[in-house]
């Protein structure tokens, strides 16, 4: 099986933060949410993973290349367009001979690992796929799976009238790979267009359930999608959890308050850090009250008392604010 991780998206709904970076660029608990995604693959039964760039494509690349070239075989497809998700896994297609797919979204986290929802697709017997799903309060907001009698009856993308609270959660595995490139070719061939005037993956799985193919479902976990500054802070608060402070950055004039994650060459002087901060390389803290909030390279905070806030790479923000969304190289006196 190989990984297919679409990452070509601009990511509209983190401005300011993605005018100067991809979306699974964006950082959160020390390392882009690109980063998580693949220490789960690094971590599971996966090896051969291909990555589709676009937007800004050196800035992933240049990461993956630097980080998990030894540990895992990384490909790039490239989609020069940004036409939706069905799209974009459509320029995998010269990647893939008789594998089956594992299509795991660029930006979403799970609670569970990976490995678990691989054990959960090769339990179900004799289907040409498997989606993971999870019941939500706003279904209309994503891909929807109805089912009868346990089985997939329907989906549909973003429902004006969903027929069901079962969303679709970002995670696919494809048995009937060449099925799921045809399907997607003939919208894109004939120019059909779904939600948001683009081709979506969501469209071709139901003209595969259309002719014939059968697919299950599993559930996921908790999951957070990064893709909005609130979820982005909140998968920001599960992973701190997950990992112990460094306490080689604990300074004798401040108050370090954990979970937190900070980086290399961090000064900090006379504040409280934490809890639930995520601190980059180079930044720095200076009479400061900071929690809830990630802070980007190079950047620097002094005189302020930050909560829920993002603060982008190489910015300064100094005053009293107390919430904020700061891109990269900004300014910002209150």
């Amino acid at each position: 099986m190989k990984a297919v991780i679409p990452a070509a998206g601009q990511g509209t709904r983190l401005y300011p933060q993605t005018h100067t970076k991809p979306k699974p660029m964006v950082r959160v608990a020390g390392k882009p949410i690109l980063g998580h995604i693949l220490d789960g693959l690094v971590d599971s039964s996966i090896d051969d993973v291909v990555i589709v760039v676009g937007v800004m494509k050196d800035h992933v690349i240049e990461y993956v290349d630097d980080a998990y070239a030894d540990e895992l075989n990384i490909e790039y497809a490239e989609q020069e367009q940004t036409e939706g998700l069905g799209h974009c896994i459509y320029q995998a297609r010269d990647f893939f001979s008789d594998e089956s797919m594992c299509i795991l979204l660029g930006d979403m986290l799970f609670e569970d690992g990976y490995e678990k929802f691989f054990q959960a697709h090769n339990s179900l017997a004799d289907v040409d796929g498997s989606i993971g799903v999870k019941r939500v309060d706003a279904p209309s907001n994503y891909g929807i799976v109805t089912l009868e009698d346990g089985e997939i009856e329907r989906l549909d993308e973003k429902p004006d009238d969903p027929a069901s609270d079962l969303a679709i959660s970002g995670v696919y595995f494809i048995e009937d790979t060449d099925g799921l490139f045809e399907a997607i070719g003939h919208f894109i061939d004939n120019d059909i267009r779904g939600a948001g005037d683009e081709y979506q993956l969501t469209d071709a799985l139901q003209r595969m359930l259309e002719s014939g193919a059968e697919f299950g479902t599993f559930e996921v976990g908790d999951w957070y999608d990064c893709g909005r500054p609130e979820t982005l802070l909140k998968a920001n608060r599960v992973l701190l959890e997950s990992r112990p402070t460094d306490d080689e950055h604990l300074a004798d004039d401040s108050v370090i308050i954990a979970p937190v994650d900070i980086g290399e060459d961090v000064q900090i002087s006379s504040s409280v850090v934490g809890p639930y901060v995520s601190i980059d390389d180079g930044a720095t803290v200076v009479d400061s009250r900071v929690r809830d909030t990630i802070v980007g390279t190079g950047s620097k905070l002094s005189d302020v008392n930050l909560a829920e806030t993002i603060v982008g790479n190489s910015s300064e923000v100094g005053g009293t604010p107390s919430k904020l969304n700061v891109g990269d190289f900004s300014e910002v006196n209150l």
